[in-house]
């Protein structure tokens, strides 16, 4: 029987590790020291830049899109026409910023089998560069604290997003099923397994959701890693079948 190993798991293989005076199980990070490089060289000005010029035409992007999303709505039943303003919203974010995006290994994503998109979670540009990337209809899982910001949350509502209250897991199973429901259909998931934004670039221990999905449904999981910086994007997206459950 596969196992799915817990958060819990991995921080207690990482204490008997430290204990042993063994280094701990490698982890994919940021570089920090070029982050922080960057964040000294970037100063006042690319803060007043942000709040000035960015900020307003983002809120611009996401007014008028969404006012159009909630209207469309109204007869787009199956989301595909908010999915393609979602990623229009995303492709002015991108270009708005001028943020360059490297992709690699974008030919193991090709392919009609539904899959779980499992990417990992550093930033607000993360959802932006996988609309504008991945090109295909898909969904996102989402937490219900997205719920409460103003066309974001109703754009997620009525668009076929799954939406999971992590503080109460019970209230989330019609959200499951449906996300199973979606699978089954041949809708590709995006979920962010380790359950936030990671706040100093380590990855986080994933949350079993993306692995339960994808055992339900008997849907192959695609493992995304995004490495950003302040001043590039790299997007690198790795094949389904280095992926593997632990026995």
């Amino acid at each position: 029987m596969s196992k799915i190993t817990t958060a819990a798991e991995v921080d207690q293989e990482r204490a008997e590790l430290r204990s042993a005076g063994q280094p701990g199980p490698s982890v994919p990070a940021w570089d920090r020291a070029s982050a922080a490089a960057e964040s000294k060289r970037y100063g006042w000005p690319s803060r007043l830049r942000s709040y000035f010029i960015f900020d307003p035409l983002i809120w611009a992007y996401t007014l008028v899109l969404g006012v159009v999303s909630l209207a469309c709505s109204v007869f787009d039943r199956n989301g595909r026409i908010q999915h393609s303003l979602a990623r229009l919203w995303s492709w002015l974010i991108v270009k708005t910023i001028v943020s360059p995006v490297t992709v690699t290994g974008m030919e193991k994503v090709v392919g009609a089998r539904p899959r779980v998109y499992a990417a990992t979670h550093a930033s607000a540009l993360d959802i932006p560069i996988l609309y504008v990337n991945l090109p295909f209809q898909f969904r996102i899982v989402f937490k219900s604290e997205l719920l409460a910001y103003p066309f974001v949350g109703w754009h997620l509502r009525r668009s076929g997003q799954i939406c999971i209250n992590q503080q109460n897991p019970s209230a989330s199973i019609g959200a499951i099923k449906s996300a199973l429901r979606s699978l089954r259909s041949g809708m590709p998931l995006v979920i962010f397994p380790e359950g936030g934004r990671s706040p100093n670039g380590e990855i986080l221990p994933f949350l079993p959701g993306a692995f339960f999905l994808a055992i339900k449904a008997q849907a192959d999981i695609v493992p995304i890693a995004l490495r950003i910086t302040s001043s590039a994007v790299r997007w690198r997206c790795a094949s389904a079948s280095r992926f593997r459950l632990r026995d």
